[in-house]
């Protein structure tokens, strides 16, 4: 009985139509889990149903984090957002934390994620923290093009072993006031927060950069998506227990 990881869905404005990067999929598979894309919902009995039946859940890419969340204005038509994701994330990740599930965020999730706990983002970059390093890479997406440096006794360290890695990156907004209850885990070599855990929380992690583009290559990126995934299994298996041949639920 593999996991079950809900995977939220990225949105095409020109076509009006939700859709999915094969990576987002294909790691979370070689790691042994079962994704599936999350239908844009807020139905409470909906909610509910398809949140008890994942075992984790992956923050994906994708739209810019609406501003109103961090109570900001818009800096103009630069800022992209898509208010039926922000609305829908938000009560997953509220039912995450709330019961302890485990929590992927990758790009736009970094931000979600400390936005919604009450942090705030840089809206654009090259405006508000401009930098020599390379944040907004060109294709190919699997090449690295910064350093990111970890911090010391954190789970990111604890699961490379490494003060420091290289990284893909492709983003132009950015955590700005990390949120109360996060820690940061990783740093570009300008000082913006890469990565982000909860302290006490099963497993609630956040990164900035696209594992979802090098897992093939990188094998960091490959643990990073293998520690979520075991973190989605040993909940799992806390739900059920033996009785003679059969599984049975415990809750």
């Amino acid at each position: 009985m593999k996991p079950i990881v809900g995977v939220m869905p990225l949105w095409d404005d020109e076509k009006e139509s939700i859709w999915m990067l094969p990576g987002y999929f294909d790691g979370i598979s070689q790691a042994g889990a079962i994704p599936i894309m999350l239908p844009f919902t807020k139905d409470e009995q909906e909610t509910d149903q398809l949140f008890d039946m994942c075992d984790g859940f992956l923050f994906t890419g994708g739209h810019d984090v609406s501003p109103e969340i961090y109570n900001e204005e818009p800096m103009g038509s630069i800022v992209v957002s898509c208010r039926k994701r922000d609305e829908m994330e938000a009560i997953f990740l509220k039912k995450a934390i709330k019961c302890n599930k485990p929590v992927l965020g990758i790009c736009r999730g970094i931000q979600f994620i400390n936005a919604a706990l009450g942090g705030t983002l840089y809206q654009d970059l090259p405006m508000q923290h401009p930098s020599e390093v390379e944040h907004h890479q060109k294709p190919p997406y699997d090449v690295p093009v910064h350093k990111v440096f970890i911090a010391a006794n954190s789970p990111l360290h604890c699961c490379l072993n490494t003060d420091q890695i290289e990284v893909n990156s492709c983003h132009h907004q950015a955590v700005k006031d990390v949120a109360t209850g996060l820690e940061i885990m990783a740093a570009a070599e300008d000082g913006l927060v890469e990565a982000l855990y909860m302290p006490g929380h099963h497993f609630l992690w956040a990164i900035q950069w696209h594992p979802e583009f090098s897992y093939q290559k990188d094998d960091n990126s490959r643990r990073i998506i293998n520690a979520f995934v075991i973190a989605a299994e040993s909940g799992r298996l806390k739900k059920y227990m033996y009785e003679g041949s059969k599984i049975v639920s415990i809750e």
